[in-house]
């Protein structure tokens, strides 16, 4: 985007004789404000669902973008705070959860609406293409959205994993897309608490998780535990944290300085035989013999 140290206006929404006549493209941001980007070259998973790029954005004491004729549609979720939205043809107040969209080729500009109060909001760039045709049948600009809590939930998450699981940015990326498509099966509050239980269970897979704790500490019995976690990743907890730990001792065992007893506590299993067999169930080898594939 551009970049100005100059204003780019006062927040008003009333004023209708304040519409810009004419438009620039320009783009202000207070030293207070905080953006983390998300772009190509950090998850390239998202070229697949047709983003271009996006951001977490906490605004405070001033901020403002104007576009005359963008190649992309701007799509933005608001937490908390909110901003002012001028287009041809009106003033609107961007609210508290709420979702603004606005089609390529149409100039619009947004700011800040009450600098005193900062305004958490995520934005996102999509392509002008097919997959996004709802951007453009929106009637209004701005309309109420459940899901804003989730999209900064969502959108955290795949933030967090820049440099890191492919696949987990992938499923992420499903969830965002199915919300935004405006698609019946959107992420629940239930879903977001697992899939950040699942997060939390990757990193730490030394601890002795069970099904039965893990479904307490979502607030769910195992069977419904059982169905959720199916419905994110195809696979019941119990498989779901085998698998975790089978692929996470397939790249240990490339450190050949770990014996196969500590990769085994580190993975959770107190018993190295435990894993030996787990492991051997999983890839049809032991441990020691899947290591002789590294060896040059």
């Amino acid at each position: 985007m551009f970049q100005t140290n100059e204003n780019l206006c006062k927040s008003v929404i009333s004023d209708v004789a304040q519409l810009p006549r004419k438009w620039k493209d320009d783009v202000f941001l207070a030293p207070e404000c905080q953006e983390r980007f998300l772009v190509l070259s950090d998850i390239p998973e998202m070229k697949q669902f047709d983003i271009f790029m996006a951001g977490l954005a906490k605004l405070n004491n001033g901020y403002g973008v104007e576009r005359v004729s963008p190649e992309v549609h701007t799509v933005l979720i608001t937490l908390d705070g909110g901003g002012v939205l001028y287009t041809p043809e009106d003033i609107v107040e961007i609210s508290v959860n709420t979702i603004t969209f606005l089609p390529a080729g149409k100039p619009f500009r947004f700011e800040l609406n009450d600098q005193s109060k900062p305004w958490n909001m995520v934005w996102i760039l999509l392509n002008d293409v097919e997959r996004w045709t709802n951007v453009r049948k929106s009637c209004r600009p701005v309309l109420n959205f459940d899901a804003a809590e989730s999209v900064w939930s969502l959108v955290s998450l795949i933030y967090n994993e820049i440099g890191g699981r492919p696949a987990f940015r992938k499923m992420m990326l499903s969830e965002l897309v199915k919300i935004l498509s405006n698609v019946e099966i959107d992420v629940s509050d239930t879903q977001m608490r697992v899939l950040s239980m699942l997060n939390t269970i990757e990193s730490q897979l030394h601890l002795d998780w069970n099904v039965a704790d893990i479904a307490a500490s979502v607030f769910l019995s195992t069977e419904q535990l059982n169905r959720v976690v199916k419905q994110i990743v195809g696979m019941t907890p119990r498989d779901y944290l085998i698998h975790l730990r089978m692929s996470k001792a397939a790249d240990l065992l490339g450190n050949k300085d770990w014996s196969v007893k500590m990769i085994a506590l580190r993975l959770g299993y107190q018993d190295p035989n435990n894993f030996t067999h787990r492991f051997r169930k999983f890839y049809g080898m032991s441990p020691r013999r899947y290591r002789l594939r590294f060896k040059s």
